[in-house]
């Protein structure tokens, strides 16, 4: 069955994206990267890894949601999962994205947060 194998990181809005990115470096030693979050490559036995990522505080990529975060889940086939999803009347986003980093597919939970479900490449 269809299903969320790992935690694939927390997104959330900032006033100042960079100053608090540079804050959790200084003080948390996260490993920031240019990009402005840190990745975490620490749970070798399933694909893919896990992210911290302050966003601007005005995005929309959380949209349509209105909460200030966004989850993002690993799973095993996003495919499956969706339509699992939608069978059950869940609330899914009809896009799915394909990039060099996965697939992507969106849901909304019942307190209209927005969680993205990645399917790293294999």
């Amino acid at each position: 069955m269809a299903k969320v194998i790992g935690f694939g990181g927390i997104f959330f809005k900032s006033r100042d994206p960079g100053a608090l990115a540079e804050w959790y470096a200084q003080h948390l030693g996260l490993p920031v990267e240019a990009w402005g979050g840190a990745r975490f490559d620490g749970e070798s036995q399933q694909p893919g890894y896990t992210m911290w990522s302050p966003f601007a505080a005005d995005t929309k990529y959380f949209s349509p949601s209105t909460q200030p975060y966004m989850i993002n889940f690993r799973v095993d086939d996003l495919d499956g999962l969706l339509a699992r999803l939608r069978d059950a009347g869940v609330a899914v986003d009809d896009r799915v994205e394909d990039s060099e980093y996965g697939r992507f597919g969106w849901v909304m939970d019942p307190e209209g947060t927005r969680i993205e479900l990645w399917q790293p490449p294999s």
